[in-house]
């Protein structure tokens, strides 16, 4: 059943599909990241301005190096060691829809550690957008039921797993690096 489910999460965003899925920290939606017309119904679902920056979640550091032009060393250390979801904000991004990057070319990337949407990107190959699963201005939803009955109306594919799972983690950490060593949190 997991595995199945794995595989069609996988599929659903290789076809271009938004998702709804259980992420490592709470609920999110999400798309290809090279998929600007789904980036834009994402936005449009959650009622968020067309400027609303986003995430990217990959399954590991592999994945990391096809999303961000080099990688500040700093960073290493940050992956391995964070024992709770970290995002970092990288310097300069790659091969995504220019809408993702910030206006400086910096890319927000978290490598994910939960087992599901790990084997879920894995085998997808890819990235994916992501952004928390409400209505702006709503609680992200840490749970399946919390999630309003509009978004998930409005996704093309809802992941199956998870739905009586409360997330063990609020919203990821946010930290932007340079490749001076330099750091700053967005969000602790």
């Amino acid at each position: 059943m997991l595995k199945e489910e794995i595989n069609q999460a996988a599929q659903a965003l290789k076809e271009g599909k938004v998702l709804l899925y259980p992420t490592d920290t709470v609920w999110g939606l999400g798309c290809d990241v090279n998929n600007e017309e789904a980036i834009q119904r994402i936005l449009t679902l959650k009622q968020s301005p067309a400027n609303k920056s986003m995430i990217i979640l990959v399954a590991d550091t592999e994945l990391l190096h096809q999303y961000v032009h080099k990688i500040p060393d700093l960073a290493w250390d940050l992956i391995e060691y964070a024992e709770k979801p970290l995002t970092i904000i990288y310097p300069q991004g790659k091969n995504v829809t220019p809408g993702l990057l910030a206006e400086d070319g910096s890319l927000a990337i978290r490598v994910v550690k939960d087992s599901f949407c790990r084997d879920f990107l894995r085998k997808a190959g890819r990235g994916i957008v992501s952004t928390s699963a409400n209505l702006s201005g709503q609680k992200a939803p840490d749970i399946f039921d919390a999630i309003d009955h509009k978004i998930v109306e409005g996704a093309d594919y809802v992941v199956g797993y998870g739905h009586q799972m409360k997330s063990q983690f609020p919203p990821s950490t946010i930290i932007k690096i340079g490749y001076d060593g330099e750091f700053k949190f967005i969000r602790k």
